[in-house]
Order: structure tokens, then C-alpha cells, then sequence
């Protein structure tokens, strides 16, 4: 070759050189894929040489082929890396010039409190992992949910709605929530729940929580308390002898009280209702056999029908004064009771042992009659067989 001709290839690569744009490292500029591997991809930037992106820069996840994040053509903002990397290329990161891009949209996010969607990459001590436009961020396990988190790997691999709560830019650091979100959807759920209940009606609900003195049932947003006593027309003694958590319960609506955040259920069905057949059926004054159900200091309370109690005074136990029930009667025991009276509008009866054990049966009462003048007693005729009726 000549030296003119040397000479004037060496003036056109100046020329081309003095038409392209110089490039630094640190610079964001726009390149065209020209090529496409498993591993990384070739881009025309305008330079004198390609660069290249690793599969790493491309998105963080070196899992996934290249060739299934960009094509051949596609045009993409890149981040110039290293000018010379030593074998004529140039090194760029895709992920590093979206990550740039990406702060102030993330900066803003807090304030406009603008939703995202993200993937889970990992579980960390803590909480958990994902990439939001292009930038790694940390979601706490107390932001993960409004409900308490046993298993953070359960999340991996998941699909998350979040918002941004933190950005610190200097320290790299972005923090994302699920939970706000999830809070902001309770409380919108809360206050349907709460415009459709009506009082006297019945819904059906979830066993959330069981306490000593009721349980918990989910409403739609919204807890409501079966007080032990609405569990059953009968006494219950334990509430997980009618409900477990996890139960789907059909309740009736007792009470609301939406400024206290109360509502009381019932469980027990009033068309089953065991006082209204009760109301009728009973007279005062009949002999019943009944079951000592409960003590209290103040007297008895004694079963006289599938979920139908009366009270038997403690003056009404026995003749002999006593200080307390259980120097009489035992939970457990059957006694026979006399109605002494019924107040159909409170559900109360009121019953004496003591008058049940003076009364004679009618059938007895002309033998007794008869024997009286004889000078022979009841007992004389009876013998045991009266005995069964006085216990």
C-alpha cells in the first residue's frame, strides 16, 4: 500500500473519529442491539468500538437468558461503565442507567404514594428482596402484610402491589410496603362492612379468635363478639365445645355500635327459641323434674327443659336455712322443682325444691285421707315407693 493511500485512510478514520461523540465513564447514552447471546449482548453506542452488557447488567438476574430480555434491534439506554476494558470494548449496564433514571421517579413515588408492582427475589434476615426499576429494595417483614408473617419464603417468587415508605439516594437504600397498601383496602372494606349490617339480621361470618368468655368472628373487615352466653340456647361451658377458629358461622346481628367499633352476635337461632314453646307449655304451680346446672351464692340454677332454666332461690332449697346451695344440692343432681312463677318478657322462672318435696301427688292424696282416721300413715302403704319421688 502506498503512503498516499495510508495517508488518506488515516484522514477518513480521523474524520470518523471527530463525527463520533466522545464518551466518558459515567455517561447514560442510547445504543442499538446488534447481537444477542445466552450470556451477554453487543451494542452499537456510536463509538468506535461496541460495548458490551453482561447478562448480570442487564437486569440483575443472571438466571434468565439475555436472549429473553432484549432483541436484536432494540434500541436501550445503557450506562458506560469502562471506556477501554482492554479487549477494545466497551463495558455498559443496562441495569445501572435504568437504576439512574430510576431515582427520581422512586424520590417521587414517596410523595405521590404511587403504586408498583415487584417480584420477590429472596427472603433476607428481616424481610425480603426485589429489584424496582432496576434498584434493589428491601420490604421489612412487619410491611409485608397486616397480618403477622410466620414464613418469609413463603413470598418468594410472588408478585407484590407496594409502595415506596423510604428512600435514602447516597446510601442506596429503598424500602417498600405491601401493608399500606393492604391497610388502605381494610379500611375501605371496614366501611362497607359497616354500611351493609343491620341489626336483627344474619350474616355469615369466619371464627377468628376464641376467648374464655365468647368468640371473634370475621364480618368482612369487621370483628363482631358471640358472647358465651349467645352460643347456645343451653349453658356452655366451653366455647370450643361449639366453635373452632376457622369456622364459617351463620350470626345474628345483636347490637352495633360503629363509633365504639362493637358488634355483639348470636349464634343461638331465635325461631328456636326454647323460651316461646316454654311460655306456653309451663303453668305455675306443676311439678317438674329439672338438673342442677350451675351454683351461685344466691341459689340454684336448675334445667327443666333443652335450653330452659329457672332459678331456685336459696331460701327455697330447703325448710333448714343454709348459708350456701351446695350444703344441699350438687351441679348434677336431678331434683324435682315446683313453678312458682314465669315472667315471660325477661325469660325468668322462678322454682322451689323445698315446695316440690311438700307436695303430694293428687292420686296419693285420697288413701291419705283415708288412712288418717285408721290411724295408718302413707308410708305404712307405700313403703319405698315414694321414695324415688323425694329425691
Amino acid at each position: 500500500m502506498s503512503e498516499e493511500n495510508i495517508n488518506s485512510m488515516d484522514e477518513m478514520m480521523d474524520e470518523i473519529e471527530k463525527s463520533m461523540e466522545p464518551i466518558n465513564s459515567g455517561d447514560i447514552v442510547t445504543g442499538k442491539v446488534i447481537s444477542v447471546s445466552d450470556s451477554e449482548v453487543l451494542v452499537n453506542i456510536g463509538f468506535i468500538s461496541d460495548g458490551v452488557i453482561s447478562n448480570l447488567e442487564l437486569s440483575g438476574d443472571s438466571e434468565v437468558s439475555a436472549k429473553e430480555k432484549v432483541n436484536v434491534g432494540d434500541e436501550i439506554s445503557v450506562y458506560v461503565v469502562k471506556v477501554n476494558s482492554g479487549e477494545g470494548t466497551v463495558v455498559l449496564s443496562q441495569r445501572r442507567a435504568e437504576a439512574i433514571k430510576s431515582w427520581d421517579v422512586i424520590e417521587s413515588a414517596v410523595e405521590s404514594e404511587e403504586i408498583f408492582e415487584v417480584e420477590i427475589k429472596e427472603a433476607v434476615k428481616g424481610g425480603v428482596v426485589a429489584w424496582i426499576k432496576g434498584i434493589r429494595a428491601f420490604i421489612p417483614a412487619s410491611q409485608l402484610s397486616v397480618n403477622f408473617v410466620k414464613d418469609l419464603n413463603e413470598f418468594v417468587g410472588k408478585t407484590l402491589e407496594v409502595k415506596v415508605i423510604e428512600v435514602d439516594k447516597e446510601k442506596n437504600r429503598v424500602i417498600l410496603s405491601r401493608k399500606v397498601i393492604e391497610q388502605v383496602d381494610l379500611e375501605k372494606k371496614k366501611k362497607e362492612t359497616w354500611n351493609s349490617l343491620v341489626k336483627g339480621e344474619k350474616v355469615t361470618g369466619t371464627v377468628t379468635r376464641i376467648a374464655k368468655f365468647g368468640a371473634f368472628v370475621d364480618l368482612g373487615g369487621v370483628d363482631g363478639l358471640i358472647h358465651v352466653t349467645q352460643l347456645s340456647w343451653e349453658r356452655v361451658k366451653n366455647v370450643e365445645d361449639v366453635v373452632s377458629v376457622g369456622d364459617s358461622v351463620e350470626v345474628y346481628i345483636l347490637d352495633l355500635d360503629q363509633e365504639k367499633g362493637k358488634i355483639s352476635l348470636s349464634l343461638k337461632d331465635v325461631k328456636e327459641n326454647p323460651w316461646k314453646k316454654a311460655s306456653q307449655d309451663l303453668k305455675e304451680g306443676e311439678i317438674l323434674e329439672g338438673k342442677i346446672m350451675k351454683l351461685a351464692k344466691f341459689g340454684a340454677f336448675v334445667q327443666i327443659k333443652p335450653g330452659v332454666e329457672g332459678l331456685v332461690h336459696i331460701s327455697e332449697i330447703s325448710e333448714e336455712r343454709i348459708a350456701d346451695p351446695s350444703e344441699k344440692v350438687n351441679i348434677g343432681d336431678k331434683v324435682k322443682v315446683k313453678v312458682l312463677g314465669i315472667d315471660r318478657e325477661s325469660n325468668r322462672i322462678s322454682l322451689s325444691i323445698k315446695e316440690a318435696a311438700d307436695n303430694v301427688p293428687a292420686e296419693y292424696q285420697e288413701f291419705l285421707d283415708d288412712q288418717e282416721s285408721e290411724g295408718t300413715t302413707l308410708g305404712d302403704i307405700f313403703g319405698d315407693k315414694l321414695k324415688d319421688f323425694f329425691k
